[in-house]
């Protein structure tokens, strides 16, 4: 049996014992007799039960179709590639951060460069960002006075130009070299009417569940899953969305749908939904073409999630994408788990306090037996985790899934309920991706979970006290929960305590020919990592330099070539030098942030499948107490 035979049977069993369970759910065990709350609870515990039973089958089912709808990169003449117009979108980002991505663009390749267009779109008109433009050499769009956020800005370049095709790039999304190649040509496919082509968002810096978990070895970004898994499952349904950088739209699609539009603060989200019920294919690839900033603060993530959240919302709304019949019965599922999603983090928070709630005030949700439990919750729950494994390649597995919806739940309950009952926030706000250093711990992020950890503690020492033997296992399912919550919350609880940042500048892992000008002769050797303000070397032996010594060092790359003026910070007697770098020239320096960013990103694609919960836990304690 293939592997792909294999995961489907697994689907279709999950899917089948799942259906089992919620149907016994529904019908024997809601507390009718135990009165109006604890009834009203238990309804609760099962439409949570519901909600993400229903999401998970949705996602086997768009996995098992998914295969059929991937579509090759097809091989066009060079004539036949189109002039494109690249808008990087910018509101009140640095300079500095501005200058990596539009110095990327300036080096994507393209059978004929005179057809790419550059411009930065900026929503501020500063003279600092026209300035960049015009070091460059590209287009500047400057705009005062908008008050349509980023879809006022995309829609005023728009206006300006007139390229068939629209590449756009956040303004900390840096592009790699081949980009325009690889998504420019599906445009051309006969009988395929592409509205847009996603790639990948991918992020150069730690995240923040990796970095204030000391897991950036371990795990992948927390939202590859959705990038390079869900929204390219959802090209079977043609419900992949734009997720507004690393794209390329068509034009005429756009104007077909009136541009950008406003009434949301996630237009990316409801551009590509409108484009679908125009007919067309918003289709999302699995190849990685660029990189960008994670957030670096708890609070940016978490209002930036809370954006999220209310614009999928408006989106949804605005266009009726549920009940809409341009859309296929596929799309407007795929459209319904979208808006339910966000209801899950309340599903979260009820699967945390339903078993507080029995063992410590005797609350009763659930009427059944021991066995009778076992007997259609265990078939469910196991086949639930393995089918998981199979859903995401192991980018996301159950428990951290669990672990990343206990630390947001808190904190998006109420903004998704205020949006779905209509209560709007419409003010578009740029996330803050500026790392600083030091250690960033805020009480206020850390109290909920706080109290939900207080509460499961002496729920497990209240329900297990005084029970042995029999009595003790027929308490083994709540015990088991609260023990599962508790993990979460632990994370939790480290996750919001935060984590010093020491260093500025990312170090990416990075293998090119060094060459090293010493006061007593040159050294051959390769680099080890490389960041914007330093760099690692290996030479085969120890190299004439001390600590605070001043050197020369060349770097070769395939394309690329950077000379950089280096001072000493180690140096060891196997040949490894640590240095701070400055780029010789302009040239040097475009050059060098190519070297370190037109490169797939050396942070994990995968979750370890070696590290265990003690394994994190201990080192989480371990580098915490070494820290203090």
């Amino acid at each position: 049996m293939n592997d792909e035979k294999k995961r489907n049977r697994w689907f279709i069993l999950t899917i089948a014992a799942n259906g089992i369970y919620l149907v016994w759910r529904i019908s024997s065990t809601i507390p009718w007799e135990a009165g109006v709350f604890q009834s009203a609870a238990g309804i609760l515990l099962v439409l949570a039960e519901t909600v993400t039973t229903l999401g998970m089958a949705e996602l086997m089912i768009g996995k098992m179709k998914s295969s059929d709808y991937m579509i090759p990169l097809p091989d066009i003449p060079q004539e036949m590639f189109p002039d494109v117009d690249v808008f990087i979108a910018t509101h009140n980002e640095s300079a500095d951060l501005l200058y990596k991505t539009v110095n990327a663009c300036t080096f994507m390749e393209y059978p004929d460069p005179e057809k790419v267009h550059i411009y930065i779109c900026d929503d501020g008109n500063r003279e600092a960002v026209r300035s960049l433009a015009e070091r460059f050499g590209i287009g500047y769009l400057g705009l005062a006075e908008n008050r349509h956020a980023k879809s006022g800005n995309y829609n005023n370049a728009l206006s300006h130009t007139g390229s068939p095709l629209i590449a756009t790039f956040d303004a900390d999304m840096i592009p790699r070299r081949e980009f325009l190649i690889r998504t420019v040509p599906y445009f051309f496919i006969p009988d395929r009417k592409i509205g847009l082509v996603q790639t990948p968002q991918s992020f150069y810096n730690q995240d923040l569940f990796q970095f204030h978990l000391f897991s950036e070895k371990d795990i992948p970004n927390e939202q590859d899953f959705f990038s390079r898994e869900i929204n390219v499952m959802r090209n079977a349904a043609n419900a992949a969305v734009y997720t507004g950088s690393n794209t390329v739209i068509l034009r005429a699609a756009l104007e077909e749908i009136g541009g950008f539009p406003y009434d949301t603060v996630t237009e990316d989200f409801e551009t590509s939904l409108r484009m679908q019920k125009a007919g067309y294919i918003t289709y999302a690839t699995t190849e990685v073409l660029a990189a960008g900033l994670s957030t670096t603060t708890v609070e940016s993530m978490i209002s930036q999630r809370i954006r999220w959240a209310r614009g999928v919302i408006q989106s949804i709304r605005n266009t009726h994408a549920v009940f809409s019949r341009e859309l296929s019965l596929a799309a407007r599922i795929s459209y319904l788990n979208s808006w339910l999603y966000w209801w899950s983090f309340l599903c979260r928070m009820i699967f945390i306090m339903a078993p507080i709630l029995f063992a410590l005030f005797g609350f009763q949700l659930v009427e059944c037996g021991f066995w009778e439990l076992l007997i259609f919750w265990l078939p469910s729950h196991l086949a639930y985790r393995v089918s998981v494994g199979y859903l995401s390649t192991n980018i996301r597995n159950v428990r951290w899934s669990q672990i990343i919806d206990t630390i947001l739940a808190p904190w998006l309950v109420i903004p998704v309920f205020l949006e779905s009952v209509g209560i709007h926030h419409k003010t578009f706000k740029v996330t803050d991706k500026e790392k600083k250093k030091g250690k960033h711990t805020s009480a206020r992020y850390l109290l909920p979970h706080g109290v939900l950890t207080f509460l499961t503690l002496l729920s497990i020492f209240r329900f297990a006290r005084g029970k042995y033997g029999l009595a003790l296992v027929y308490s083994s399912v709540i015990l088991f929960w609260l023990g599962y919550n508790l993990l979460a919350l632990l994370y939790a609880i480290f996750f919001m305590m935060g984590r010093e940042t020491r260093r500025i500048s990312d170090r990416i892992d990075a293998d090119e020919r060094a060459e090293g000008w010493f006061q007593k002769g040159t050294r051959q050797g390769h680099t080890v990592d490389v960041s914007e303000t330093g760099i690692a070397l290996r030479f085969s032996e120890k190299v004439p330099v001390e600590s605070g010594e001043l050197f020369r060092v060349e770097i070769t790359a395939e394309n690329y070539h950077a000379l950089l003026d280096a001072r000493c910070v180690y140096s060891g007697q196997n040949g490894f030098v640590t240095a701070t770098v400055i780029p010789d020239t302009e040239t040097d320096r475009r050059n060098w942030f190519q070297i370190i960013h037109d490169r797939e990103h050396s942070l994990p694609r995968e979750i370890d499948p070696w590290m265990t919960v003690y394994d994190e836990i201990t080192r989480n304690i371990r580098m915490r107490w070494k820290i203090r």
